[in-house]
């Protein structure tokens, strides 16, 4: 969020507050929600935010995509991807669940080949749930052909591993690749 206001000359507080007056709109105060679910796209939402930000604020930007500013330099963790293809070649089923936005799906898809890392790929915007639902957990299992408690998350936001618990899973909260991946491979040796 710093490069992405740097970049934009906005400070994060005030761009902050646009956003939480703007997601209150949508009757949330998740300020993703709105646009990976999707409820509005996100060129709406940000020109939404820009309207607050001018009146509110006195600032001017046009912003056209977060996606862009939120990938660019960003570099793939390769020794996450070898824990992912150590755990798919151990036998686990290895999916994806992301709160995503569809304008930032051709992002990430560019820093690794989905098919080789993952046996199944569930997208907030294609799906209509998104973590910490109960429903995307629920529909995660269901695709995976597993009972909830033989699933894991591994997410690097407590709340969303709070939500996988809820919902009967195992969590992982991702806070350092070696540990993570250290942890993914015990689950994986024990067979869940």
């Amino acid at each position: 969020m710093g490069v992405f206001c740097a970049r934009v000359g906005v400070r994060p507080e005030v761009l902050n507050e646009a956003l939480g007056k703007v997601t209150a709109r949508y009757g949330t105060e998740d300020v993703m929600l709105p646009i990976d679910t999707p409820l509005v796209t996100e060129a709406e939402w940000l020109a939404e935010i820009g309207e607050v930000l001018a009146t509110d604020h006195g600032v001017t930007v046009r912003l056209t995509t977060l996606a862009d500013i939120w990938f660019d330099g960003r570099e793939t963790n390769h020794a996450w991807v070898t824990a992912l293809r150590a755990a798919r070649g151990g036998g686990a089923f290895v999916g994806m669940l992301s709160n995503m936005v569809p304008t930032w799906d051709a992002h990430w898809r560019r820093m690794v080949d989905p098919a080789e890392l993952f046996d199944d790929v569930l997208l907030s915007f294609e799906v209509g749930h998104r973590k910490p639902s109960p429903a995307m957990f629920a529909l995660a299992a269901e695709r995976a052909g597993v009972p909830a408690e033989r699933c894991v998350l591994v997410d690097d936001l407590a709340h969303n591993c709070a939500g996988a618990e809820a919902a009967g899973w195992r969590a992982l909260h991702f806070t350092d690749t070696a540990e993570a991946a250290a942890r993914l491979a015990e689950i994986v040796e024990k067979g869940v």
